[in-house]
C-alpha cells in the first residue's frame, strides 16, 4: 500500500483559505472588543500573516511523518 502525501499547492491553498476565514473572525472579534476598526484590521492581518506562516510550516512537517496514516 502506498503513502499518502500532499502536494506544496495543496497545502498553500488549504493554508489561504484557511487565514481568510481566521482573518473575518479576528477581525469581528477585535472590533468588538476595541470598537476599532483600524486596531482590529491591524491586529487581524498581523494575527493572519504569522498564523498563514506557521501553518504552511506545520503542514509541511507533518506531510514527512507516516505515523497515524493508512493507505
Amino acid at each position: 500500500m502506498g503513502t499518502f502525501s500532499e502536494t506544496r499547492g495543496r497545502t498553500l491553498l488549504k493554508a489561504v483559505l484557511w487565514n481568510i476565514l481566521g482573518l473575518a473572525v479576528m477581525a469581528l472579534v477585535g472590533l468588538a472588543m476595541t470598537g476599532s476598526v483600524a486596531l482590529s484590521g491591524a491586529i487581524a492581518l498581523v494575527n493572519t500573516a504569522l498564523g498563514f506562516l506557521f501553518y504552511v510550516g506545520y503542514e509541511r512537517i507533518w506531510a514527512r511523518i507516516a505515523w497515524g496514516r493508512h493507505g
